[in-house]
Parts: C-alpha cells; sequence; structure tokens
C-alpha cells in the first residue's frame, strides 16, 4: 500500500493541470484561452514514523501529517526501547 496513510486512508488525488494563456475580461483582456491540459497528482503528506500498536509492538507506518499533528496515536521512545517494554510488561 505505497502512499496510503495507514490510519485516515488517505491516498493521491487526481485531477488536470490547466495552461491558459491570455489576459483576462476582468484585467482588461480579451479573455483567456485554455492552450492544454494534462493530468496530475496530489500526493498526502505522509510521513514514515515508528508507533506502538494495539499488542504493544513497535511498526513503522506511514501516517499523514494532519494524524501526527493531531497525536492520534502513540509514539514509539527513541532509541532502544528494551527498558520501555519490560515496564509496560508489568
Amino acid at each position: 500500500m505505497a502512499r496510503v496513510c495507514e490510519y485516515s486512508g488517505k491516498r493521491p488525488q487526481v485531477g488536470n493541470r490547466v495552461v491558459r494563456r491570455g489576459k483576462a475580461k476582468r484585467e482588461g483582456g480579451i479573455g483567456q484561452n485554455i492552450t492544454g491540459i494534462s493530468k496530475r497528482r496530489w500526493n498526502p503528506n505522509l510521513q514514515v514514523i515508528r508507533v506502538v500498536d494495539e499488542n504493544g509492538r513497535v511498526r513503522r507506518v506511514k501516517v499523514c501529517a494532519r494524524y501526527i499533528k493531531a497525536g492520534k496515536f502513540v509514539k514509539a521512545p527513541r532509541g532502544s526501547h528494551a527498558a520501555w517494554k519490560a515496564s509496560a510488561g508489568k
């Protein structure tokens, strides 16, 4: 599952890139003309972070930046987490 947030399910969206030439009528011109339309993608802002899952295991997951800011999950501690695992098991 590339480029998909594992929490929100956010994925890339597709649309068109529209190229125009000419001056808009509201700016005093004769109007704009569309000279080219090509497909493009808007990718979500995904980050790979270490998260503690429901079973207490540390996993690497792709999460969108909105969920990171909202703090909707428990981040894993940095470095060696053997001491943390021992205290979590009590």
